[in-house]
């Protein structure tokens, strides 16, 4: 079955809350299967795209009151605010592609340090911060190091490199035992756009999460959430997403009811149940931000991107912000120092579609009020930087 690139946009449109936007924040997630969230502003920012009436206070709730949504460390090693219900499967989908390897690096450095017996050292260290998690309730990874001595303990982290420097014990704990999904990011120190963050025990912040599933069923329910919402796309899609083997990726296809399609002359799957067209949603218009989980949906990226990476995506493959038209990316971006909202358009969508994104963008710049956001967690873009002067 040849399913063709205008079909696949009018899916990004529908199915990513944008040609119709949703009413809360839990709804923009499932949409995206996952909220990338290695910078938190980006994150809310991603949300308030999909909202029919965008408020900070909307992502809060979800995350901070309701705690239906969940920070987790999780595929490619990236923060993701992902549904509750799914936290457990996201976590136990990457143990052995980012828990795993975090824990043998954090072997390494205590190793690098001249601590002997690593191994046991690491696990007195690891019954250490569990305990600590219990007395502190919510807590900063300073305070977790001042809960026992062990946890204060400082090894060398980069050695031999020119970042080289010394961390405590707990702060390099919490990222590993994060992906262990031992603790988890509460509420951030600052402002919504704040990247320092409150930790607490798994436990504490969703008592009724229990025992991580089995890997492999994990890795089925990640795929299939990923397929409804990105499907059709390449196998290697997918395992580009979530930073899987082949081999895991390949079993956890075979745990679903696939069908095989043609993609711009390229092999594709799908869901079985899920062929039928979509519906021209109508003309819609959306600005992204950096890192947002449509335009970093896919690894083959051509039939939305066209010729615009150079412009739109840092050099090491982050995307920038982003201008979308009707399952297109035609333009990008910025937020200058002064808080105010510059877009630049690199396709000619029209004068009724121009209009439409200037006043998107001053919507935007609006809602931020002053908020100036950062490149977190990547570069800035060629684009970014001629706008921003």
């Amino acid at each position: 079955m040849q399913i063709d690139a205008a079909e696949r946009r009018r899916r990004l449109g529908v199915r990513h809350a944008l040609a119709a936007p949703v009413t809360r924040a839990e709804d923009v997630a499932a949409s995206v299967a996952a909220l990338h969230s290695t910078d938190p502003a980006s994150m809310v920012l991603s949300v308030l795209a999909r909202l029919a009436h965008p408020d900070v206070a909307e992502v809060e709730r979800a995350l901070y009151a309701d705690r239906s949504l969940v920070r987790v460390l999780a595929m490619r090693r990236t923060v993701f605010a992902v549904p509750t219900q799914d936290c457990g499967a996201y976590l136990a989908s990457v143990q052995h592609s980012v828990a795993g390897p975090e824990y043998r690096k954090l072997r390494g450095m205590i190793a690098d340090s001249g601590i002997a017996e690593p191994d046991a050292w690491l696990a007195s260290a690891h019954a250490a911060a569990l305990a600590a998690f219990d007395r502190l309730e919510e807590f900063s990874s300073a305070e977790l190091a001042a809960a026992d001595p062990l946890l204060a303990a400082r090894i060398d982290v980069g050695a031999g490199t020119k970042y080289a420097t010394s961390q405590s014990i707990a702060s390099r704990l919490l990222t590993v035992m994060s992906a262990e999904g031992h603790v988890v990011r509460a509420r951030p120190s600052g402002t919504w756009a704040s990247t320092q963050f409150r930790w607490a025990a798994m436990h504490r912040w969703l008592p009724a999460l229990g025992p991580l599933p089995d890997a492999a069923e994990a890795r089925a329910v990640v795929a299939r959430r990923w397929l409804a919402r990105f499907g059709p796309a390449r196998a290697e899609d997918l395992q580009w997403w979530t930073g899987w083997t082949k081999g895991h990726t390949t079993a956890a296809l075979a745990a679903l009811d696939i069908a095989e399609v043609t993609l711009d002359g390229a092999p594709g799957i799908a869901l079985a149940e899920d062929l039928d067209p979509t519906p021209d949603p109508g003309p819609w218009v959306a600005l992204l931000p950096a890192l947002d989980p449509t335009t970093m949906g896919w690894k083959h990226r051509d039939w939305y991107l066209g010729p615009h990476a150079e412009h739109v995506f840092d050099t090491t493959g982050n995307a920038g912000p982003t201008v979308w038209k009707d399952g297109r990316i035609v333009g990008g971006w910025a937020i200058r120092d002064d808080g105010t909202v510059a877009v630049r358009l690199l396709t000619d969508v029209g004068a009724e579609a121009s209009a439409a994104i200037d006043a998107e963008a001053a919507a935007l710049e609006q809602r931020l009020g002053g908020t100036v956001v950062k490149a977190r967690g990547r570069r800035w873009t060629p684009l970014e930087n001629e706008l921003r002067g």
